[in-house]
């Protein structure tokens, strides 16, 4: 990046403790719970990219998160091509706003189908974590800001089997296809995963190794979606690194005044109807989260909503 550490994530968010919101786009074509047309499914995301915007939130992050179940590796090229066809209409929708993407491995790996002898998937690296790679690009062609990015540093074992590091293939990749100006907030010990093969590296010993990879920003999350990140740990990393930390789960009204030492939270969980991710956003809970916060860090809130 042009500007180091911190610097670099404040020239895009200005605020302190910014939030970013989850856009949790629906299954799309080619998964098992695909069930709408391409225009409804990118109609529902802008209208939601929207409501974030009118209350105040100051940024967005864009996932494909019910393309369940997940996958290792690439993802195929339709979810690729969806995906940048949601965003690219969500940029438009939401220009004043920075927004981000990320893609999970929805896609098949190596997969030949019976009596369809042409139609092979082959990733080139099976084991590569999530699908950053294609987040990337995504974000580079539709002008995004920043991607999340999975297995940054150190391998784990996720849900959806064993995943290897990528800092070295992804920001290569990053610099061959000309997003330098694209931020990689990167996952450490996330969430949805085991780390005992990684059990003697203390978590403060995983953002160093990430910020020494050249991490733009460290991400650190609860056990699962929804679930709380330790607090403390929070404060422990700030404390080694000089790249932004973000919170990555389990942020509430109830429980933001914890995190105010964080430089940006993700929310997807908690905008939900019931606190469920899979649910429909209400408003109701954005605006009181955005007035909850405005009052803790001193942000005046939009002027119209």
């Amino acid at each position: 990046m042009a500007l180091a550490g911190r610097a670099a994530f404040t020239s895009l968010f200005s605020c302190r403790s910014a939030v970013i919101a989850m856009v949790h786009v629906q299954a799309l074509p080619g998964t098992p719970q695909h069930c709408l047309p391409l225009e409804r499914i990118v109609e529902r995301a802008c209208a939601e990219a929207e409501l974030y915007q009118q209350c105040g939130v100051d940024g967005i992050l864009v996932e494909n998160m019910h393309d369940l179940p997940y996958m290792r590796g690439k993802v195929e090229p339709e979810i690729v091509a969806s995906m940048t066809r949601v965003c690219s209409e969500i940029k438009q929708a939401v220009k004043d706003i920075p927004m981000g993407i990320q893609i999970l491995a929805g896609g098949l790996i190596g997969v030949q189908y019976p009596n369809h002898s042409s139609l092979y998937v082959c990733s080139e690296d099976p084991f590569c974590a999530g699908a950053n790679v294609e987040s990337l690009a995504v974000a580079h062609a539709c002008g995004a800001h920043f991607v999340r990015a999975e297995g940054f540093v150190f391998s784990h074992v996720a849900d959806e089997g064993w995943m290897d590091s990528c800092a070295g293939e992804l920001l290569r990749y990053r610099k061959a296809i000309g997003a330098d100006a694209v931020f990689i907030l990167t996952d450490i010990q996330k969430k949805h995963c085991s780390h005992a093969v990684t059990a003697d590296l203390d978590v403060c010993e995983v953002a160093k190794a990430a910020q020494f990879f050249l991490s733009d920003g460290i991400i650190l999350t609860g056990q699962a979606t929804g679930s709380p990140a330790n607090a403390l740990e929070i404060a422990k990393v700030k404390s080694v690194v000089t790249i932004p930390i973000i919170v990555g789960s389990g942020v509430t009204e109830q429980n933001v005044e914890d995190y105010l030492g964080a430089d940006a939270m993700i929310i997807g969980s908690h905008f939900k109807a019931q606190g469920a991710w899979y649910n429909s956003i209400e408003r109701s809970r954005v605006t009181n989260f955005m007035q909850r916060i405005n009052t803790l860090v001193g942000k005046q809130p939009p002027s119209v909503v």
